[in-house]
């Protein structure tokens, strides 16, 4: 097969624009091996199959099976970045309250913004020759900031070489959720405290000191006004409360939350806890307009050092940041100490 003959080199790592399955992709494109064996396999994989590397399962093979030449050797970063991003995935919250995610290249990005009035907002009928009302767009004052966020792989390929790629493997999972919580936390920050552009989130406080009441849920319901409150983020003790009002405790909610871990809930948005916030917070948000998130790069491994140092030190990053969309999309709730 054609993947057999396919030279590796951590060149392939510094292609621009282009990943290394990308590149390898182009090397050995998948749609060659419809109705084969090989078929549902992508480039990178079929190269496991090549080397005959079993990553996952009780009898995956020790991690010295990537160093067994320098072809196999170029395959570990690309490795150790796909098990990162399963953690991510794993973990990652973001998809439940983003509403548009954008990838550039380089640290510059300065996102748009279009806050009209409430007569903007108005699709009045426009006679013959009247002028038709405006939305007006424009670039917001203050560019996005974006942070790095990631881990130091530290190990000696001595302490490991003997180690079962099924473990590490889920050592490497554990980071990309690490990752996937503080991203979550940064989005967190940024709905709350605003992106730099004078735009915190709108505060309503609890109606009684100390309590939580289904009225005041209400109120956080009103308070979005004509955007949807499609997802609440709460603190684990504002969860804790939410469970305990009345009108969550309908048998209904109970088996549905029971059986599938998922709140059914008489506001009908998304619940998710999250110790990203502070004690005594929620966070109530329209998905559809609240967010953007702003990719700078994607998961980064330092190849060089995992191909030819053998591990010892490499730093495993991602970086993003998240603007404001629409600044009335989001509202929070804090408990009235």
């Amino acid at each position: 097969m054609a993947f057999d003959s396919v030279r590796i080199e951590k060149g392939m790592y510094h292609v621009p624009g282009k990943s290394f399955t990308q590149v390898l992709e182009e090397l050995d494109p998948s749609r060659n091996y419809v109705g084969t064996e090989y078929e549902g396999l992508d480039a990178f994989q079929r190269q496991l199959k090549r080397f005959h590397i079993k990553v996952a399962g009780a009898n995956s093979d020790v991690l010295e099976k990537f160093y067994s030449t320098s072809d196999s050797a170029a395959l570990f970063p690309e490795y150790v970045s796909r098990a990162i991003k399963t953690g991510i995935e794993e973990t990652n919250l973001l998809p439940n309250v983003i509403a548009s995610t954008t990838n550039i290249v380089g640290m510059d990005y300065r996102s748009v913004v279009s806050n009209p009035a409430d007569s903007e907002k108005e699709l009045r009928a426009v006679s013959e020759g009247d002028v038709i009302p405006t939305t007006t767009v424009s670039t917001k004052e203050n560019l996005v900031q974006l942070t790095k966020r990631g881990r130091m792989l530290v190990a000696s390929y001595e302490a490991l070489k003997y180690q079962r790629l099924d473990l590490f493997t889920v050592m490497l999972r554990q980071i990309g959720s690490y990752i996937a919580k503080q991203q979550f936390a940064d989005a967190m920050t940024t709905v709350l405290q605003g992106d730099g552009n004078d735009n915190p989130a709108e505060v309503i406080t609890t109606a009684s000191a100390g309590v939580l009441t289904y009225a005041d849920l209400l109120a956080l319901w009103n308070a979005m006004g004509a955007y949807e409150l499609n997802t609440i983020v709460a603190s684990p003790d504002m969860m804790l409360k939410m469970l305990a009002i009345e009108e969550f405790k309908n048998p209904n909610t109970g088996i549905n939350f029971q059986g599938t871990g998922r709140l059914n809930n008489p506001l009908g948005a998304n619940f998710i806890k999250s110790d990203a916030l502070s004690t005594g917070t929620i966070v109530g948000l329209d998905k559809r307009f609240a967010l953007e998130m702003v990719v700078a790069s994607d998961v980064a491994v330092e190849y060089d050092k995992l191909i030819d140092r053998q591990l010892e030190r490499a730093a495993i990053s991602c970086t993003a940041g998240f603007s404001k969309i629409f600044d009335e999309a989001s509202v929070a709730l804090h408990l009235q100490a």
